[in-house]
């Protein structure tokens, strides 16, 4: 299978179970007093393209690992995983400039965290990113060849990979231009929005609303 194929189904597969971790991460985190299901990041479906870049970029390392040329077996691996969190970190670090600076919003925040860098990056993740890195390389990694081999012999499955990006794809779009509309507003009113309390903002808003359109119909 030739490596666009590979880092083509590590994006799908990363997309999707990022999702699911900050899905439940951002359910029991202390900020969250609510305890409400919230959907992270700034599209709509249920993929993460922060963490597919991030399982395409912990594949191609765990690849170099050969090139680590250290007899003591641990000192390598500790190598490893700190090249592995650092490239994370410099992914986090990318992602989150881009967004302040051009869209003027901020899909997450590590402002409460020692150390941080703008709110967009911090040791403890970092070294968050270094543990689910050995995560991925000791329980992930090996069986990754057998899966894609397993996919190239279902071509059910590879179609419903294509019917992900094509759904992904038009989520892109829609995403971007609402993200737009948001930048403007920022940049009318010189601030950064943190995108988290955005959506919990419009939430609150709409069951507002709702509260009061029942109760307006209880009296009609």
């Amino acid at each position: 299978m030739s490596n666009m194929l590979v880092l083509g189904f590590l994006f799908f597969l990363g997309c999707i179970i990022g999702w699911g971790i900050e899905v439940i991460y951002r359910r029991f985190q202390p900020c969250n007093k609510e305890r409400k299901w919230i959907n992270p990041g700034f599209l709509i479906g249920p993929y993460l393209p922060l963490y597919g870049f991030g399982l395409c970029t912990l594949y191609l390392l765990a690849g170099l690992e050969k090139y680590i040329h250290i007899d003591n077996m641990l000192m390598q691996k500790l190598i490893l995983f700190a090249a592995m969190a650092v490239a994370m970190t410099l992914i986090e670090l990318a992602a989150g400039e881009i967004f302040i600076i051009r869209m003027h919003v901020k899909l997450w925040d590590y402002s409460d965290n020692k150390f941080n860098y703008k709110g967009i990056i911090c040791p403890l993740f970092s070294t968050i990113w270094a543990i689910l890195g050995a995560v991925y390389y000791f329980l992930i990694h090996p069986y990754i060849l057998n899966a894609l081999e397993w996919l190239s012999n279902n071509l059910v499955f590879s179609f419903f990979i294509g019917f992900f990006y094509g759904v992904f794809a038009i989520d892109l779009c829609y995403s971007l231009r609402i993200a737009e509309k948001i930048r403007k507003f920022a940049e009318e009113n010189d601030m950064v929005i943190r995108y988290e309390e955005f959506k919990r903002h419009i939430r609150a808003t709409a069951e507002e609303r709702k509260e009061k359109y029942r109760f307006m119909l209880a009296f009609n």
